[in-house]
């Protein structure tokens, strides 16, 4: 399969993200472009699957989505404060484009990080 037929393959990919990630990736070769995007793939989390989780916050079990993008820290405030008695969570409703923007520009600049290293 072509390397970038998996850019295709990325449910809900952002126009700023496809341009990370062609930037991430402009200097490997075909080979080593599978294995980023298969890498990437496998550790990128869909928007609409955070913002299922943030709706899920307000059944009493607030925080999930922080866990989710790791900032375990926050999750676990969120979960003993009722996601900040739900004005917290409204927040991360609005701001789950940027949130999954930033969990997901960590998890391609680490999958490319491994991949150079690996390749060492």
């Amino acid at each position: 399969m072509n390397p970038e037929q998996y850019l295709m393959m990325l449910p809900g990919l952002q126009p700023d993200e496809l341009i990370l990630l062609q930037e991430l990736s402009k200097d490997m070769n075909d080979n080593q472009k599978q294995q980023f995007f298969m890498l990437y793939q496998s550790k990128r989390k869909d928007q609409q699957t955070l913002l299922l989780l943030t709706a899920i916050s307000f059944l009493g079990v607030a925080g999930i989505q922080r866990f989710i993008v790791g900032d375990i820290g926050l999750g676990i405030v969120y979960l003993l404060t009722l996601g900040f008695c739900g004005i917290g969570t409204i927040i991360d409703m609005v701001n789950i484009k940027s949130m999954t923007y930033e969990f997901n520009r960590r998890q391609a600049l680490e999958s490319a990080d491994m991949l150079r290293f690996m390749g060492r």
